[in-house]
């Protein structure tokens, strides 16, 4: 049994393990194959509704095989024409090493609401001066009184009950990891080690671009990533209809916990996308033109950023739009609306559509906080009831497209919390909707040409691939 020392903090070579303790680890080693059911969830019973088709996706690849990581010299060329990808697996496969029975005692849980570490280890017949160990090793990077439901524990005693190490982790990527480095005890931060494989995923359109990435069992923040990569090409509020296509290949970060299990923790990069509906087809590959430096592009090579975005937030729909005739939900009378409201959370951030010098910043009456930033060829945006402004933000200052410049509020005349976005050019309103986004950024410099083909070449082969799987499967 491990007990404190006269002064209350464990003795060190009190609680050390044996000397030769060693680990026995289960090591998994797993092919991924992930299918998705289109425009439905993605159990068996929801596929057998028969509104969706199979698509297909990649077994685990090293994101170093990709192209943009590899060199050109290294790609594989079919007879055809077009470049190898990984081959399609329908079915996962899991391959265990056998071992035998492990020398360490594990015990790992998850915080439930009104439970805190100290109770959860004692319902565990965790001994006290473990616990009273752990607590006073870990509390200069974390104190358990700040523990939340859904936290995460583990530790690891040897066979004579002392403690060989303790994860607690505040969210699947960070944790707060002790450890006995053979002298004494060390405790530090950690941040998970997060592996990308890459994976398709394919779908229609059902009431969002969200609700369909959801219902195919994946984060929605993938449909964000997406959204954003197009943003200056589609509204996703406006211009989305229910049967229009979308396909992405990305990757799929993992980690592989203290147990040598893999686990799923979030979308990664986007690597190709393509949207087809009544917006025409938009495609975009990722692709680095400097090493870390990386963006999208269209197939011909022309940068996928406009100079102007066609919204300023990320937003849950548009309550107004621009007309010449809109009852006002206050004041009750009918008048012009020269704008766009998006309705979005208190808090959501707001940003340029474009790069320009702010030109005011304020309180405006009825607009409440107010933003205004001058662009090129004499337009103006303006930004109105905001929550509060970006720190540091001023009049003269210089902002870039996508830089933060305030948060969603409902100060002013407003009845709920929206930002309602306008813009003029040389004095007179106009509808942001109609304005044209022309490339903003550079083409493809010559000599990196016949890399992006290949990069390109290859990305969009894994959209059509994955079409031609899901194609035979439906057949």
């Amino acid at each position: 049994m491990i007990e404190p020392n006269s002064e209350g903090t464990p003795d060190a070579h009190a609680t050390r393990p044996a000397a030769h303790v060693s680990r026995r680890w289960v090591v998994l080693s797993m092919s991924v194959a992930l299918a998705f059911v289109s425009g439905v969830g993605a159990s068996q019973d929801d596929a057998t509704e028969g509104r969706g088709q199979v698509v297909a996706s990649f077994d685990a690849i090293s994101i170093e095989d990709l192209p943009l990581h590899a060199e050109a010299r290294d790609a594989e060329v079919s007879e055809s024409g077009r470049p190898s990808l990984p081959a399609v697996s329908m079915a996962p496969s899991r391959h265990a090493v056998p071992v035998s029975e492990p020398l360490l005692v594990v015990t790992k849980g998850t915080l439930a609401a009104g439970q805190s570490l100290g109770g959860e280890l004692a319902k565990r017949g965790i001994d006290h001066a473990v616990a009273h160990l752990i607590a006073q090793q870990v509390r200069p990077l974390f104190d358990f009184r700040h523990s939340r439901p859904g936290h995460r524990y583990r530790l690891a005693l040897d066979t004579d009950g002392n403690l060989v190490d303790f994860r607690y982790s505040t969210s699947l990527e960070e944790s707060v990891y002790l450890f006995w480095d053979g002298e004494t005890y060390v405790v530090r931060r950690e941040q998970a080690d997060l592996v990308p494989r890459i994976a398709t995923l394919a779908g229609l359109v059902d009431t969002s671009l969200y609700e369909s990435v959801r219902k195919l069992g994946e984060d929605p923040q993938l449909a964000d990533d997406f959204a954003m990569i197009f943003a200056w090409d589609i509204d996703f509020t406006r211009n989305v209809k229910a049967g229009d296509a979308f396909r992405v290949l990305y990757e799929r970060l993992y980690l592989t916990d203290d147990d040598g299990e893999d686990v799923y923790i979030r979308p990664g990069r986007i690597l190709a996308a393509r949207y087809e509906g009544a917006v025409g087809e938009h495609s975009a590959v990722y692709f680095e033109s400097a090493e870390g430096r990386g963006g999208y592009y269209r197939p011909d090579g022309t940068s996928i950023e406009g100079a102007f975005l066609v919204a300023p937030l990320r937003y849950s729909r548009i309550t107004s739009t621009f007309t010449n005739a809109r009852r006002h939900p206050i004041l009750n009378v009918t008048r012009r609306h020269p704008g766009i409201d998006y309705a979005a959370v208190e808090g959501t951030q707001l940003w340029s559509v474009a790069d320009g010098t702010v030109v005011f910043r304020g309180w405006a009456g009825a607009s409440g906080n107010l933003v205004k930033i001058r662009h090129a060829n004499g337009y103006v945006s303006h930004y109105a009831h905001l929550s509060r402004f970006a720190e540091g933000l001023l009049v003269g200052q210089r902002v870039h497209q996508k830089e933060v410049i305030g948060y969603v509020g409902h100060t002013g005349l407003a009845t709920g919390s929206h930002v309602c976005f306008r813009v003029t050019r040389n004095g007179r309103y106009v509808n942001p909707m109609a304005i044209r986004s022309t490339t903003g950024k550079a083409f493809i410099p010559p000599s990196l040409e016949a890399d992006f083909a290949s990069t390109r070449d290859q990305l969009l082969a894994g959209l059509d691939f994955g079409m031609v799987a899901a194609s035979d499967e439906a057949l």
